[in-house]
């Protein structure tokens, strides 16, 4: 998934699953940066900005609130542009309410 994704000059939060090294250099090589918290048997601590790895869980409650709309959770449309469609259309319900 990583690699479909551009991560030149993005900050990619992760859980502490994503901690590995090889995914933290992998990020690192795509001129990237991480938010990703440290496993409590890790032996290489590197620095974790606790306030923008907070604002982790406005994304996670988003994608909670955007299962209510039952075309996008089951994913009834086939094509891409009808399907991204009814995101934004979702996401324009949500943020109205």
């Amino acid at each position: 998934m990583l690699s479909q994704s551009e991560s030149k000059g993005s900050n990619i939060f992760g859980d502490k699953a994503y901690g590995s090294r090889a995914i933290r250099e992998y990020i690192t090589s795509r001129e990237g940066s991480y938010t990703i918290p440290l496993k409590s048997d890790n032996h290489e601590p590197w620095f974790v900005d606790e306030h923008v790895y907070k604002e982790r869980h406005l994304i996670e409650c988003f994608f909670q609130k955007i299962k209510w709309f039952h075309g996008i959770f089951t994913r009834y449309d086939k094509r891409d542009d009808s399907f991204f469609a009814f995101v934004l259309v979702a996401a324009s319900v949500i943020l109205l309410k």
